[in-house]
C-alpha cells in the first residue's frame, strides 16, 4: 500500500485519486508523433481491440506492411487522405500508475499559435527529432515555446533510431546539438530518450537493440518524473469566480466564494486578504463537491466560506497579507499572437482576460519581436502578425493582481481578445 501512497492522494472516501500528468507532443511534420502516440497507447494497452482491427485493415488496404500505429491519432478521414493531422487534438488514457492527457500539436510552422494552446497547461513536454536530420528549425522553434511556456520538464525523444542503425554515436550527436541550443533557453528539466516509435523501442517496453542507452523508457519517465512540485504551493492565490448565493429559507445567510486555487495551501482558520480592498478575514470552512476540505491547493476547485462579511466579487482575489501579488496596470507581457485575420497594433484597444477578471487594455509599445529559431530580437516594430512572438507593454482599465508567470502560470498569464468579433487573438506571458 505504501507505494499507492507515495504516487497519488487518497481522498476522504480512501480511494486513491491518481495524479493526472499532462503533456504535449510536438515536432516537424514526419517525425513521427501520431506514430509515437499510437505507440504510446497501444503498447499500454489503452485502445480496443476493434480499434485496433480496424487500423489494421486500413494499414492493409493502403499497402502497408505494417500496423500504422499513426492512424489512431489521425482522427478525421479527410485528414488521413491528405496525410496532415491539424489542430490540437487532446487524448486521454491511464496506466495503473498515472492517468495522462496529451495535446497533440501539428509541427507545421503555421500553428505556432496551436502549440501555445496546446502546452499552456501541460507538466512535461515530448519534442522529436528525427535521428536522421539532427536538431532542426522547427526544434529551435518548440523548445522555445516550451521554456517560454516555462513546462517543468522537457522530452528529447531522438526517434526513428532504427533508420540510423541505432548508432550511439549518432545519438549523442544529436544531444550535443540540442544541448548547445539549450544553454540559452529558461528549461530546468530537460532529459534525452533514443526511440523507434515504429518499432517500440524504448517507449513502453526497453530496447534490446539498444543496450548502449541504460536510462528509461518514456513510459516510465512519463509514469514517475516528480510533478508535486510543478504548482507553486508557496503564494496562497485565490481568484473569485462566482459568488454563492442560496436564496433560499434553509441557506439564508449562506455566502460562499466560489473559484479555483491558484497557488498555495488554504486550510480553515487561515488569515486572508481581500484585494482590492485590503480587508483581512479568516477562512471559517473549505467546501467541495466531496464534502468539507482540511486543505486546498493548486488545481482544486472549491467554495470558501469567511468568517466576516466582506463585500467580494467576480474578479477579486484573496492572498495572504504578508503575500500579495503586484497589483498594477501597466504591465509587460510576451506574447504570442494568434489572430490570422489582422496583426496586432500598436494603440490598438483590445478586452483581456486574467484569472476570473475582465479588463480592457491598449497596448503601448512594442519592444521587440523574437526570431524563435536564433533567439535574436528584432527590434524597431509597430505590429505582431500570427505566430509572432513579441514583448509587448500593456496598459489595463482596472489594476490586475499578478505574479511573473515563472513564478506562477495561473496568475502570470493572460489572453487577449478582439472585442468586435469576440476571438482569442493573443496570449501572453507576464514578464513584469
Amino acid at each position: 500500500m505504501e507505494h499507492l501512497v507515495q504516487d497519488g492522494k487518497f481522498d476522504h472516501h480512501g480511494y486513491l485519486n491518481m495524479e493526472l500528468l499532462r503533456f504535449t507532443t510536438a515536432g516537424s511534420v514526419d517525425d513521427g508523433k501520431s506514430t509515437l502516440i499510437g505507440r504510446l497507447l497501444y503498447d499500454s494497452k489503452s485502445i480496443f481491440q476493434d480499434q485496433l482491427e480496424q487500423i489494421e485493415q486500413t494499414s492493409k488496404n493502403r499497402g502497408e506492411e505494417y500496423v500504422n500505429l499513426a492512424l489512431l491519432t489521425d482522427g478525421l478521414r479527410s485528414e488521413r487522405e491528405q496525410g496532415i493531422t491539424i489542430d490540437v487534438a487532446y487524448r486521454y488514457f491511464s496506466t495503473p500508475k498515472r492517468k495522462f492527457i496529451i495535446a497533440d500539436t501539428p509541427g507545421h510552422i503555421q500553428y505556432t499559435r496551436n502549440m501555445v494552446t496546446g502546452a499552456s497547461t501541460a507538466n512535461l513536454a515530448i519534442i522529436l527529432v528525427d535521428a536522421r536530420n539532427g536538431v532542426v528549425e522547427q526544434t529551435y522553434r518548440h523548445s522555445f515555446i516550451a521554456s517560454l511556456l516555462q513546462i517543468p520538464h522537457v522530452v528529447i525523444c531522438i526517434n526513428k533510431m532504427d533508420l540510423v542503425d541505432f548508432s550511439q554515436e549518432k545519438y549523442e550527436e544529436v544531444v550535443e546539438q540540442f544541448r548547445h541550443f539549450a544553454s540559452k533557453l529558461d528549461v530546468q528539466d530537460v532529459r534525452f530518450i533514443p526511440i523507434s516509435a515504429l518499432l517500440g523501442d524504448n517507449v513502453v517496453d526497453r530496447s534490446k537493440n539498444m543496450p548502449w542507452y541504460e536510462g528509461p523508457t518514456l513510459m516510465y519517465t512519463l509514469e514517475t518524473v516528480h510533478i508535486g512540485s510543478d504548482h507553486n504551493l508557496i503564494d496562497c492565490r485565490f481568484p473569485v469566480q462566482y459568488v454563492v448565493r442560496p436564496m433560499s429559507n434553509e441557506y439564508h445567510d449562506y455566502r460562499g466564494y466560489a473559484g479555483r486555487v491558484a497557488g498555495g495551501v488554504l486550510k480553515p482558520g487561515d488569515e486572508v486578504m481581500h484585494l482590492p480592498s485590503g480587508i483581512t478575514t479568516k477562512i471559517a470552512e473549505i467546501k467541495s463537491l466531496d464534502g468539507d476540505l482540511e486543505e486546498a491547493y493548486p488545481p482544486q476547485s472549491v467554495t470558501l466560506i469567511l468568517e466576516d462579511d466582506v463585500d467580494i466579487s467576480r474578479g477579486d482575489m484573496l492572498v495572504r497579507e504578508n503575500n500579495a501579488p503586484k497589483t498594477g496596470q501597466d504591465i509587460d507581457i510576451m506574447l504570442c499572437w494568434m489572430d490570422d485575420k489582422k496583426s496586432l497594433q500598436l494603440n490598438g484597444k483590445y478586452a483581456i482576460k486574467h484569472t476570473t477578471r475582465d479588463a480592457r487594455c491598449v497596448v503601448k509599445e512594442i519592444l521587440y519581436k523574437v526570431d524563435v529559431n536564433t533567439l535574436h530580437r528584432i527590434q524597431d516594430v509597430d505590429s505582431l502578425a500570427l505566430n509572432e512572438i513579441g514583448r509587448v507593454k500593456i496598459r489595463t482599465t482596472v489594476p490586475l493582481f499578478y505574479d511573473e508567470y515563472r513564478r506562477n502560470r495561473n496568475t502570470g498569464s493572460i489572453i487577449i481578445i478582439d472585442e468586435a468579433t469576440n476571438t482569442t487573438v493573443g496570449a501572453g506571458m507576464i514578464i513584469e
